[in-house]
C-alpha cells in the first residue's frame, strides 16, 4: 500500500516516457519478453544499463532517446541496475553506463561509458551488417 502512495508523488523513473522509444523494463519479465523479441526478429537489440544516481547516466540518456527514436528498427532497452540487479550480473555490468548491443541472441558489442559517439557509431555499423 505505501509504494501506492509514494507513487503518486514519486516522479516515474527516467526513461518511462510515453512518448520514447526506449522501453523502460522495470521487472525481469519485461527485460525477457523484450529479449526474446529482438532475438527472434533478428534486430539488434541496445540495452542500456544505468542507475537513477549515476550522473553520466543522466547525461546520455537525452542522446539514448534521441537514437532511439532515429533507429526504428533497432529495439532500445533501459535496465537499472538496482532494479534488476540479476539481469546485469548476467551481463557482467561493472560500471554506469554500459550499453550492451546485442543481435541473433549474442552480444556483439559493448560501450562502457557515456560515449555517445562511439555507441552511435556502433548501432549504425551492427544495423549495417
Amino acid at each position: 500500500m505505501g509504494s501506492f502512495f509514494s507513487s503518486l508523488v514519486t516522479p516515474p523513473p527516467a526513461g518511462d516516457d510515453p512518448n520514447s522509444a526506449v522501453v523502460a523494463a522495470h521487472s525481469k519479465a519485461t527485460y525477457d519478453q523484450q529479449w526474446e523479441a529482438a532475438k527472434s526478429s533478428g534486430k539488434l537489440l541496445v540495452i542500456d544499463f544505468s542507475a537513477s544516481w549515476c550522473g553520466p547516466c543522466r547525461f546520455i540518456e537525452p542522446a539514448f532517446k534521441e537514437m532511439a527514436s532515429r533507429f526504428t528498427d533497432v529495439v532500445f532497452v533501459k535496465i537499472d541496475v538496482d532494479e534488476l540487479a540479476d539481469v546485469a550480473k548476467t551481463w557482467k555490468v561493472e560500471a554506469m553506463p554500459t550499453f550492451v548491443l546485442a543481435k541473433g541472441g549474442k552480444e556483439v558489442s559493448r560501450v562502457v561509458g557515456a560515449k555517445k559517439d562511439e555507441l552511435e557509431r556502433k548501432i549504425s555499423m551492427y544495423i549495417s551488417s
